[in-house]
């Protein structure tokens, strides 16, 4: 049982155990699986994680060592903020592109979240700022990295990309990753782009809107203007998205600066809200001929990495109430969250998030099954 249980876990066996050898109390794997088994069972700091291996020990001690007990929230704590973040990383990616082998990716978002109770004012930590890396089709965490300090998305986001394999995969980014460097190297990397355009490229925003003007007009053949539109309702709200796009435009400054560029296009989300009307425009570039409804489609999965991610991280894992403020510790816990919610996302039970890390927490072998979720891919 405990091998199949604990499989997802192999990926993270040749992590270089930071403490010196005379010191170690516990074993690095008997930590990390602590940590990953509590937070899918709602733990959310490093004492909560102590409260649930105390109360699950017996279970425990079948699956691990254990030589001297449950270690000490100041234990986790130390451990985890020694570890280096980019070799804990490199494990779970391991995990994640046997899955990635199994579904494919399709769609990549790539967007920026901040941690707003992880900073400590008196020692000068801002809040820690991640850029995470999203699979819309699998529902998964493929990666993240930490903005520096005094240093912003910009510089995080070709960190980011080094490490993943985008070949095949389109890749979506808002307006701060809308840089040639950036969409430079998705292209390199065998990738495609559609970047979000606002007013930090003033001359290509002006450039797409007079082109869109152009199409509106009709001034532009027919076959070189797509279009496509949505509408929806429900819960007292009306939303309606209209998208033109733009194939092989003429007349872009600096255009052959911007890789394989292939599209401009525009969304027109126009909102009723009790009666109240409200609109908004959003501008982008694409480098994959497809049409306005398959872009529609994209950016609509771009924008719900922050209800199915970014959401769930702050409502059901409570991450930005987290107080983890030692800068290692916080990231490796970070991506522990994002772990746990890639196999809580994988297992098949029709009940919410927060059902499922309450099921698993009273239930070990409903626990067990989420864990397995980790281990099937590697016979899928």
């Amino acid at each position: 049982m405990a091998l199949s249980v604990l499989s997802v876990t192999r990926y993270f066996k040749r992590l270089r155990d930071p403490r010196r050898q005379h010191l170690k109390r516990h074993l690095l794997m008997d930590l990390i699986v602590i940590t990953i088994c509590a937070v899918i069972c709602g733990a959310n700091d490093w004492q909560q994680v102590v409260t649930f291996a105390q109360r699950r020990r017996a279970w425990l001690e079948t699956l691990l060592g254990l030589p001297n007990g449950i270690p000490s929230h100041d234990t986790f704590e130390r451990v985890f903020d020694r570890i280096d973040p980019q070799a804990f990383q490199a494990c779970f990616r391991q995990w994640v592109e046997a899955l990635a082998r199994t579904l494919g990716l399709g769609h990549i978002a790539i967007d920026g979240k901040t941690l707003r109770h992880s900073g400590n004012g008196p020692k000068g930590w801002k809040p820690l700022h991640l850029v995470s890396a999203w699979a819309t089709q699998c529902q998964l965490t493929l990666g993240q990295v930490a903005v520096a300090e005094k240093s912003n998305e910009i510089t995080a986001i070709p960190r980011l990309l080094e490490l993943l394999d985008v070949h095949g995969a389109l890749v979506t980014i808002d307006a701060m990753g809308c840089q040639k460097a950036i969409a430079q190297q998705i292209i390199d990397g065998g990738g495609d782009y559609v970047l979000t355009v606002k007013d930090n490229q003033p001359h290509l925003l002006e450039d797409i809107q007079e082109c869109l003007a152009e199409a509106l007009d009709n001034e532009l053949p027919d076959a070189d203007t797509k279009t496509y539109q949505t509408e929806e309702r429900g819960h007292g709200r009306q939303e309606k998205r209209s998208y033109v796009i733009v194939v092989n435009p003429e007349g872009l400054r600096n255009q052959e600066a911007w890789p394989n560029l292939k599209v401009v296009g525009m969304c027109l989300r126009e909102r009723v809200i009790g009666g109240e009307k409200s609109e908004e425009v959003h501008y982008f570039i694409g480098s994959r001929s497809m049409s306005a409804q398959n872009y529609g489609e994209t950016l609509r999965g771009h924008w719900g990495i922050e209800n199915n991610l970014h959401w769930q991280l702050d409502v059901t894992f409570r991450e930005d109430a987290s107080r983890v403020q030692r800068r290692h510790g916080a990231e490796n816990l970070a991506l522990v969250r994002r772990l746990a919610l890639g196999l809580l996302k994988k297992h098949p039970a029709r009940m919410s998030l927060a059902c499922k890390r309450l099921a698993a927490a009273l239930d070990t072998t409903f626990l067990e099954e989420i864990l397995r979720a980790g281990g099937s891919l590697e016979n899928g």
